[in-house]
């Protein structure tokens, strides 16, 4: 060995004893499984836990000094196997990060509306009863390992944005349901919660809880459904009489629903996909008719398919707590002389 080749070893040495008093870390030889191109050469400094990904000939200096022994290195390493796959190795202990949209999968997101038409039932001599086709939404999804003390909610949230519906009675007039704080612009959207679940839609099959921590990734689905099923009567709402006097039953409702996850702790929210429905009934009746006969119905007998919209809509406030659209909602009487009256107010 020459001896201009042995001072730099011996100065390499000598910083390598130094630095170790400073919680510095050496490494000598080559690096094994590294990536193409990588060498380490004896006394190349790299931060501990980082993986080497250096040029062929980088000096000391390039291939950095540094991570300070006493700092913890805790993180999510890949291995590169022989066919070069890369394979994770997840750990909610281990890995601390934080959840963040990127790191969360959705696929298989759909959203439909049952194609059969609304079905009438005019089996009872008090109501007319109809059941609309069922909106339905599912989502597949994919979490990432979820760290120690935090729990995550993901589920579906959805809110009434427009609501228009009249029963009619004739020339006398007719009744409606009615959103007052919607229906005058107070706000943008009312809740659809069960009343229950808030802010969720429901609670069964509209959601998942992820306790952490979680070694590996959760992989799962969420779904939910919809639709009308309510009551009319046949006679006027505020009138003594029984007499079928109802002519029409007009509806039109909108929705917007999201796919969220939720940290049940901080309440921080992450949208993750958010659907625009609609769904139209528009009943003729003949009250001249007998019972069983006197419904049709007069609009289109398919609904439009919902949208999945490819860009993520704000949640409105009131979208997330009480009321919910049965509890705000108002049953007016509306004659076609005279005023207004509140037949059942909102709870």
């Amino acid at each position: 060995m020459s001896s201009s080749l042995w001072r730099s070893v011996s100065i390499i040495s000598t910083k390598a004893m130094l630095n170790s008093d400073r919680g510095l870390i050496a490494v000598h030889g080559a690096e094994r499984g590294g990536s193409k191109g990588t060498d380490l050469r004896a006394g190349a400094w790299i931060p501990r836990g980082k993986a080497p990904g250096t040029r062929r000939g980088s000096s000391p200096k390039e291939l950095g000094l540094l991570i300070r022994g006493d700092q913890r290195a805790e993180q999510c390493r890949t291995d590169t196997n022989t066919s070069g796959e890369i394979r994770e190795r997840e750990s909610s202990i281990a890995c601390k990060s934080r959840i963040k949209r990127e790191n969360i999968v959705v696929y298989d997101v759909s959203a439909t509306i049952d194609q059969c038409p609304t079905i009438i039932e005019e089996n009872s001599p008090i109501v007319l009863r109809y059941k609309t086709p069922y909106f339905k939404a599912s989502a597949r999804v994919v979490m990432p390992p979820v760290p120690r003390n935090e729990t995550w909610v993901v589920g579906w949230i959805q809110a009434c944005t427009q609501m228009e519906f009249y029963n009619t009675y004739g020339d006398i007039g007719m009744s409606s349901w009615e959103l007052p704080e919607l229906r005058e612009g107070q706000v943008k959207a009312i809740s659809d919660s069960d009343g229950v679940s808030y802010p969720w839609y429901g609670n069964t099959t509209e959601t998942v809880t992820l306790a952490g921590p979680t070694s590996k990734p959760s992989r799962f689905t969420v779904s939910m459904n919809d639709n009308f099923y309510p009551s009319v009567t046949w006679a006027v709402p505020v009138s003594d009489s029984n007499a079928p006097l109802l002519t029409r039953i007009k509806r039109d409702q909108s929705f917007t629903t999201w796919l969220v996850a939720l940290n049940a702790s901080s309440k921080e929210k992450i949208l993750l996909q958010t659907i625009r429905w609609r769904m139209r009934v528009d009943i003729a009746v003949d009250p001249s008719r007998p019972l069983g006969a006197r419904a049709s119905l007069a609009g289109r007998p398919q609904q439009d398919q919902p949208r999945v919209l490819t860009h993520m809509e704000p949640i409105p406030p009131n979208a997330l707590g009480r009321p919910n659209a049965n509890d705000a909602q108002a049953l007016m009487w509306r004659p076609k002389r005279g005023v207004p009256l509140v037949v059942i107010p909102p709870k």
